[in-house]
């Protein structure tokens, strides 16, 4: 890909307000031994994440797919595909949530951004083919976030809605079963108590509740008064809440005895007032568009549904706010496949962050700021795909003279409206007596402020480890950052397993002291092993891509291609920086 294209008139072009920047020169050597190791664990971890979307895509297994083809509908990717331009990209976005839970792979939603009619759009999509659309924990957090996206980034929204509403059934797993031999019988008080143990240990697991519910529905109009259309194509039921998210639209379109939108379907209506209601009469898209005014365009067929979507995004008369490409898009000068070598599974073998920053921007150039100063963290300027883009990259620890040197570096993209690219391979912050007595505490809090107030755009990709404030100082998934990824190699949690695990034992064995008691070696050399494996799992990237804690997890070869329609993406909006900072301590 030479460019990204965009509504600006195309692909930014060789020639194009060009500058001299020196070319990174790479010292990796592609023909080591340990080059030669990361690179096979990473083409490892690569076959198992193609395995892991290939479930992803079957959505809720042949049979289900097998009844939407009987039934001559479309499944969710499929439909995605047909509205896009040909050709065209689709970033989806968390392809892999709700993996290692009760739920199925993928989360029953497809998330992401492609361009449809020659705008980029946010494209949500439920998947009929697992519990008929309905919305669960992992699926509302995708819903969100692309909610999220659309709104900073001022992206047109549009959802093809096909939803039973509330997943009811998901908090229940099934009783069950088991054990041999005969139990007495239970009296009526005993299975009471029993039935009201069994509900209320249910409930303890439990954090939400219905009362926060409802906000993607406030979500979807804010979008339209913030003026970023919001377009719904329903391809068959939609009841309860699913019904709000056309009625919240600026733009439906019905299909033809297919669509079904109603607060409540025939069953609930019979409940609620002994009505015998006809499908169509009750919800018919037929209905919706000739009399109650709820649908705007009837659809003969599926096909012609996404037709009459192209239509629709056609005439928005949609301009990004944003510049476009203004830099030469050279392909970098060093080969992207060598990205599989640079790190594996051990990520406390150094290596240097330019390497990758050679290997994903244009022509390999990198002005670098500061060199000699606070070598820990590398910061320059440079650009992917024609946008010019500050970037942060680890390497080492965050010392004070570092954290100093990427305060400073903030406020200067800030100063000239150019977004940032944070590359994460960090363990924290340098920890220790003669550290805090230099200002290591003082001078982390600048970093985080001026990360916190910058108000370009960010674009977060964790290649390595991730630990502690070290996550915020780089710009993590909490501090306002427009895209988050991760590679296979990526970790993240508050600290490395070893040493949460280690921090524990001290802590419990000065307990032991403090009361005089023994302190139990053996059980305790049990409890690390068991929280060292538990830590170290959920430390792993594809548990926090699998919980929607990043927008997904990448082939490092495709690393330009993701930050290249990322930073499309966060052109619709204006690209401004700030001058406002909080108060820090010099």
């Amino acid at each position: 890909m030479s460019g990204i294209q965009t509504s600006h008139g195309g692909t930014a072009q060789h020639g194009v307000n060009r500058r001299e920047v020196s070319v990174i020169r790479s010292k990796l050597d592609t023909r080591s031994e340990q080059y030669r190791i990361n690179r096979q664990q990473m083409l490892d971890k690569l076959a198992f994440l193609d395995e892991l979307y290939e479930q992803a895509a079957g959505g809720g297994g042949p049979e289900a797919m097998e009844r939407l083809r009987t039934r001559d509908k479309m499944p969710i990717r499929e439909r995605v595909a047909r509205v896009l331009d040909p050709d065209s990209p689709f970033l989806e976005i968390s392809p892999l949530a709700a993996w290692h839970s009760h739920y199925t792979i993928g989360s029953g939603f497809t998330v992401g951004i492609g361009v449809i009619s020659g705008v980029e759009c946010v494209i949500l999509g439920h998947d009929p083919s697992v519990r008929a659309g309905a919305m669960n924990h992992f699926n509302s957090k995708k819903l969100m976030r692309g909610l999220e996206i659309a709104r900073e980034n001022r992206m047109p929204y549009v959802q093809f809605v096909e939803s039973a509403g509330a997943d009811l059934g998901a908090g229940g797993r099934g009783g069950g079963g088991g054990g041999g031999g005969q139990r007495r019988q239970l009296t009526p008080e005993e299975e009471r108590a029993a039935f009201e143990r069994s509900v209320m240990d249910g409930l303890r697991g439990s954090t939400g509740h219905f009362a926060e519910s409802g906000r993607l529905f406030y979500e979807i109009t804010e979008l339209s008064k913030m003026r970023i259309p919001t377009i719904s194509v329903v391809f068959g039921v939609s009841t309860a809440g699913g019904a709000y998210q056309p009625g919240m639209s600026d733009y439906n379109i019905f299909i033809r005895g297919r669509s079904r939108v109603s607060l409540g379907g025939p069953p609930l209506v019979k409940m609620a007032t002994g009505e015998d209601a006809d499908g169509e009469e009750l919800s018919g898209a037929l209905m919706h568009t000739t009399l109650s005014g709820l649908g705007d365009y009837l659809a003969e067929t599926e096909v012609d549904g996404i037709r009459l979507c192209r239509e629709v995004v056609a005439h928005l008369n949609w301009r990004k706010l944003g510049p476009g490409p203004s830099l030469p898009p050279d392909e970098p000068v060093y080969d992207k496949e060598e990205l599989l070598g640079i790190l594996g599974e051990d990520l406390t073998i150094p290596f240097d962050m330019r390497d990758v920053i050679a290997r994903i921007a244009d022509g390999s150039r990198f002005e670098e700021f500061k060199p000699l100063y606070g070598p820990t963290l590398v910061c320059g300027w440079s650009s992917i795909h024609g946008y010019p883009i500050g970037i942060l990259g680890n390497n080492g620890v965050l010392m004070s003279e570092s954290s100093e040197k990427a305060s400073q570096f903030i406020q200067l993209c800030n100063q000239v409206d150019v977004p940032l690219l944070f590359l994460h391979n960090i363990t924290g912050y340098i920890v220790g007596t003669d550290f805090e007595q230099r200002g290591i505490t003082k001078n982390g809090s600048k970093m985080i402020n001026a990360v916190s107030n910058s108000t370009v755009p960010h674009i977060t990709v964790i290649v390595g480890a991730s630990y502690g404030a070290g996550n915020y100082g780089m710009s993590g998934r909490a501090y306002g950052t427009r895209f988050a990824y991760t590679w296979p190699t990526a970790k993240i949690a508050v600290m490395g397993p070893r040493q949460q695990a280690g921090v524990m034992t001290i802590v419990q064995r000065a307990a032991a002291e403090r009361r005089g008691l023994e302190f139990d070696e053996e059980a305790d050399a049990k409890r690390v092993e068991r929280a060292e494996y538990q830590l170290e799992e959920a430390s792993k990237g594809l548990f926090a891509t699998s919980r929607v804690a990043d927008d997904g997890m990448i082939d490092p070869r495709d690393t330009r291609d993701f930050i290249g329609i990322s930073l499309s993406a966060c052109h619709n909006n204006v690209v401004q920086g700030t001058k406002e900072f909080g108060t820090w301590r010099m």
